[in-house]
């Protein structure tokens, strides 16, 4: 028959003890690899999100160069890309 929460912690706590012993390998590696993906994180965070200045409509900070022309000859035909974008200009 099936174990109870009992059993289920002790199996739990050998498991993870077993998974504390096989870890192989610096401290200060896995502390290394842990900033790299705090600093991408911050990163993606802190990105400040494009917005058009003509219709003020907000892009995600990876919008690409082609999606803001884009967006620019579809919605504002009159006005310049780099009217709507000013960080476009060249």
């Amino acid at each position: 028959m099936g174990g109870g929460n009992g059993q289920k912690a002790k199996m739990a706590r050998e498991k993870n003890l077993e998974k504390q012993k096989g870890a192989k390998g610096s401290q200060l590696e896995a502390n290394k690899k842990a900033m790299t993906i705090q600093r991408f994180v911050f990163l993606l965070v802190s990105a400040a999100p494009v917005e058009c200045k003509v219709c003020m409509q907000t892009f995600i900070c990876t919008t690409s160069e082609v999606k803001c022309r884009e967006h620019a000859e579809a919605k504002h035909p009159k006005s310049d890309v780099e009217a709507c974008f000013p960080h476009l200009k060249k």
